[in-house]
């Protein structure tokens, strides 16, 4: 009866084991497809700084948000995803923005505040701008990173003193960039 049970807990911990390594294989090539989702995203060629595109992931769906006011970048967007190993289907989410005059002089006006500033200027630069600013129909959204509290506060300050602008939100991420 000793020898029954005991090899019942050995059985029941090799296969808690394997349970548990299983798992961590899971999340290691879950966490790999990312990485390969993200890097084909950010690398896109006209996906640029007043673009912004989140993905979600389940079971090999990926699903792609967001809102692009680049050309092409949306239909690129779900294109090159489609052929990474390992996604098994695409749901295109993102929003394209409306082509606005408005809009674009908010844009520029953004740009150049940054580049008077000094400091926030170089948040902005190509190919992989740490700052998104999206701008619809009068109301902008700042995506991305920023490395401290006081960029933070000058980017929304600055974003909320330029004409035209009715709404800031502000969701930036004070530290480092999310690395996949």
């Amino acid at each position: 009866m000793k020898v029954l049970r005991s090899f019942l807990i050995a059985m029941i911990a090799v296969v808690g084991l394997s349970y548990m390594n299983v798992n961590a294989q899971d999340r290691s090539a879950q966490r790999d497809l990312e990485q390969k989702v993200y890097k084909e995203i950010v690398t896109l060629p006209y996906y640029g700084v007043f673009d912004n595109i989140k993905f979600s992931m389940d079971d090999g769906t990926v699903t792609l948000t967001g809102k692009v006011y680049s050309l092409g970048v949306k239909s690129s967007a779900e294109n090159v995803v489609k052929k990474i190993d390992g996604v098994k289907k695409v749901v295109n989410n993102i929003e394209m923005l409306p082509p606005s005059s408005f809009d674009d002089s908010i844009r520029r006006g953004i740009v150049r505040e940054f580049a008077r500033s000094g400091g926030l200027s170089g948040y902005l630069r190509e190919p992989m701008p740490s700052i998104r600013i999206i701008v619809d129909r009068g109301h902008v959204s700042l995506e991305g990173y920023v490395r401290n509290q006081g960029d933070y506060n000058l980017a929304n300050i600055l974003v909320s003193g330029v004409p035209g602008v009715f709404s800031v939100e502000n969701n930036l991420n004070i530290g480092k960039e999310r690395i996949w």
